[in-house]
């Protein structure tokens, strides 16, 4: 796709912060987001909290003059390889967009962020319907992850606070 641009966004850019905002407000009224749209206390503080996590990076996707695309990644830490690794958050690529590379290229710019900052690993989260995105990342090099396949893989659980 020559005309895809994907790079990790200015937040300071009044411009791109308000596409990362409406971006992940469509990815959240989206059902594998949940169905809903963002909280306005989520869409007023999202950049500016954004910004003050120095391990984040937002990625976006610009395909001629559109922003079709975005990715959060928070830098985490690995305490068995004592490193740090790069989560990837969320993936957003607008539906009538799909199928055409864009989420593959916004993970090869992660994987080369998470490489620049010395990290060991990128993890992410996946629903198990999500058919397309689990295709993608397995062709990508993601896999179920365990420490002794005998004992089963990891899972991701939540505990909401409020």
């Amino acid at each position: 796709m020559a005309d895809l641009r994907v790079f990790e966004a200015d937040l300071a850019d009044p411009g791109q912060a308000e596409v990362v905002v409406r971006l992940l407000d469509a990815y959240a009224r989206d059902e594998m987001g949940g169905g809903r749209p963002l909280s306005a206390y989520a869409k007023a503080n999202l950049v500016p909290e954004l910004g003050k996590r120095p391990g984040a990076c937002v990625i976006l996707a610009d395909l001629g003059t559109e922003t079709v695309g975005l990715m959060i990644c928070l830098e985490g830490f690995s305490t068995f390889a004592c490193r740090p690794l790069l989560n990837i958050h969320d993936v957003v690529v607008l539906g009538s967009f799909r199928g055409r590379g864009i989420a593959k290229r916004m993970l090869a710019q992660a994987e080369a962020v998470a490489r620049r900052r010395g990290c060991c690993k990128l993890t992410l989260e996946v629903l198990d319907g999500n058919a397309p995105a689990i295709g993608l990342y397995r062709a990508f090099g993601f896999e179920g992850y365990a420490l002794d396949p005998a004992k089963g893989e990891a899972r991701f659980w939540q505990k909401l606070l409020d």
